[in-house]
């Protein structure tokens, strides 16, 4: 029975992953029902959602190949926090930073929600009466932000892909596919190299672990083949509300 409500679990999680990002809010709280510990259900977590994600930036190839232009800068930052973070893990209960998880979804929430807005107010600015220009080259406060969410997503994770979408839909991007897309291929990066980090020091649960990941994969492809075909404003209205959701649940727990 615990086999396949972690396999449930991370089915979900992987789908949730692929749409908005989010899937260590239903992985870690499966593993810690399941018994594992808080540190061990974080890192095992990490290695159950991965090829999930992976499989979601397989589906959203087309959609990574348009991002091009800002991917590799992104790329080398969130490989960079993502070492920090995981560093971070292994060395720091993470009791004290989950007190801090309900500011930042707020934060996030509040970003994404007024993001469109903010992003087609500063578009009209620069004279663009439709959607804001892309720039070949992504800006420096991004940078500077996405390694911060990186950072974070190698020590827990839990609404980086919210985060990522909120920092995208400020700087510019406005096809919701496409942001879903580089946000996918960037969460590969960071939990990547945190993992390695995870597995290195012990940190893996590996029973469970497994399980979750044939759960994360299955739940990650169809997920992303799923939300490229809905209308880009249903997804971003999903994105919202599951954003606002955790952000409730968090602050009540």
């Amino acid at each position: 029975m615990t086999s396949f409500f972690l396999f449930g679990a991370a089915l979900l999680g992987g789908a949730l992953n692929a749409v908005a990002g989010g899937g260590s809010f239903i992985g870690v709280p499966a593993l810690l029902s399941a018994g594992i510990a808080p540190v061990a259900a974080n890192a095992t977590t990490t290695l159950a959602m991965w090829p999930g994600s992976l499989s979601s930036a397989v589906a959203y190839r087309r959609e990574i190949v348009r991002a091009r232009h800002w991917l590799v800068t992104l790329g080398a930052v969130s490989l960079i926090g993502g070492l920090v973070g995981g560093w971070l893990l292994i060395r720091t209960p993470d009791q004290r930073f989950l007190r801090l998880l309900p500011w930042l979804m707020l934060a996030a929430s509040v970003t994404f929600t007024l993001g469109g807005r903010v992003a087609d107010r500063l578009s009209k600015r620069r004279g663009a009466p439709g959607a804001p220009a892309r720039s070949t080259r992504a800006p420096l406060w991004i940078l500077l932000f996405q390694f911060v969410i990186a950072i974070y997503g190698g020590y827990f994770g839990g609404g980086m892909g919210i985060m990522m979408l909120a920092a995208f839909s400020i700087a510019g991007m406005a096809d919701i596919h496409e942001m879903n897309g580089l946000k996918t291929l960037l969460a590969v990066a960071i939990n990547g190299v945190a993992l390695v980090e995870f597995i290195v020091s012990g940190a893996i649960a590996w029973a469970p672990g497994l399980i979750m990941v044939a759960g994360a994969i299955v739940g990650g492809y169809f997920g992303a083949s799923l939300a490229r075909k809905i209308e880009a404003g249903v997804v971003r209205a999903v994105v919202i509300v599951i954003a606002w959701t955790m952000t409730a649940y968090f602050f009540v727990r």
